[in-house]
């Protein structure tokens, strides 16, 4: 077993780390079933990851050695499948925290429901998906990648800030508070008792902005983010009314002239 990052390994039960793989989702997703080899919080991470996923199945390829794909098995779940909403947002929570932590000079926030933003510009995009009985969340963080590497204007890195990633400690933190926050929520049940609700609500970027819903079914919704409800799903205030989004893809609207 390497020893590559060993504060990760000090946290996770099993942590894997392939110099290259196709995607660490698939791959994690494939040990669900086996809880006694690959129990919770079971990570495997990769610098090389060929064929990521992104949300909405949009692909996601970084460079070689441009970025961390991290992907991390939860069994240990809340029992209500409505609390369950929160986990994606507490992924989201918890790699904003351990990106703020090397990064004390910038706001870090979240755009909903667990893109993770530094100045505005993304850093880090996160996608959970649900097994049987475990929910796999995958994450990519840019740590070298290049401005010239970037995929789209509005990404951004550690490197172009002029920041080297200390990885190791940045998965440990990751995965020490994911943990901590799950085990809240799970003692609980409930996202409000534990903490999460105000936690994730405080981070979050969208509430407060005008924003520009493209929902599942090909229907666009614009109105203003006004909060999260008690199930995580993102308040949006429509004319006289209010909707809650459980998916769909959320863009900031900046009004004209900023």
């Amino acid at each position: 077993m390497t020893m590559d990052f060993p504060l990760a390994h000090a946290v996770a039960p099993r942590l894997e780390v392939p110099a290259r793989t196709g995607s660490t989702n698939a791959d994690l997703r494939a040990h669900a079933g086996d809880a006694v080899d690959w129990p919770h919080l079971s990570t495997i991470v990769t610098r090389d990851q060929t064929a990521g996923r992104g949300r909405l199945d949009r692909s996601w390829v970084a460079p070689e050695g441009s970025a961390l794909a991290v992907s991390v098995l939860l069994r240990e779940l809340p029992v209500d499948p409505a609390a369950r909403g929160w986990v994606p947002l507490a992924a989201g929570l918890a790699m904003s925290n351990a990106v703020a932590a090397q990064l004390p000079e910038h706001e870090v926030t979240v755009k909903w429901p667990n893109d993770v933003l530094v100045d505005g510009r993304k850093i880090c995009g996160i996608l959970a998906e649900a097994t049987v009985d475990a929910v796999v969340v995958g994450a990519g963080v840019n740590t070298s990648m290049t401005v010239e590497q970037f995929p789209v204007p509005t990404a951004t890195s550690f490197a172009a800030l002029g920041v080297d990633a200390d990885e190791d400690r940045l998965l440990a933190a990751y995965l020490t508070e994911l943990d901590e926050l799950l085990s809240s929520l799970v003692s609980t049940g409930d996202a409000g008792r534990s903490g999460l609700h105000a936690a994730a609500t405080a981070r979050c970027a969208t509430i407060g902005q005008p924003v520009r819903v493209s929902m599942p079914a090909g229907r666009v919704l614009e109105g203003v983010a006004t909060g999260l409800d008690p199930e995580g799903r993102l308040l949006v205030s429509v004319g006289d009314g209010r909707e809650a989004i459980s998916a769909g893809d959320v863009v900031h609207v900046r009004p004209a002239g900023n």
